[in-house]
């Protein structure tokens, strides 16, 4: 799936997306990651999560061990959330797909405090080494 308008709004995205992508994960694994748009996240979190809204990020671990799983990325509600946090849409989307790396090895955020910080201190590390800031400041 790719939404012809990431290669028109970030040249490069695709090289970007690998780059994030193999700083996150395990040596020896893979993964694919989805470009697509809002209308196309939001089908898949109504059908998934039974969220009738498009959202940044989506993953889906596949079980295996060395393919992880599929992320999928909406690019109008990245672009609105990089803008409003004043960030790069670059430096969101190398982000959210270190985030959802993270959670096709099996980090979660949402279930409790302790969890969500240890895989917060995780992107931060990973995004350090790609020269991004801490995206929690």
């Amino acid at each position: 799936m790719l939404d012809a308008g990431w290669l028109k709004a970030l040249p490069g995205v695709e090289r970007l997306v690998r780059k994030a992508a193999r700083a996150a994960a395990r040596r020896g694994k893979s993964l694919n990651v989805a470009l697509a748009d809002d209308k196309g996240v939001r089908v898949l979190n109504k059908r998934h999560a039974k969220k009738d809204k498009p959202t940044n990020v989506l993953s889906y671990p596949s079980g295996e061990r060395a393919f992880l799983g599929d992320i999928v990325l909406a690019r109008q509600t990245v672009w609105r959330e990089a803008r409003a946090q004043k960030k790069s849409p670059g430096d969101h989307v190398t982000h959210l797909v270190v985030h959802g790396t993270l959670h096709l090895l099996g980090y979660d955020h949402e279930t409790g405090d302790a969890d969500a910080e240890r895989m917060e201190a995780l992107e931060r590390r990973i995004l350090k080494r790609l020269g991004i800031a801490d995206p929690y400041k």
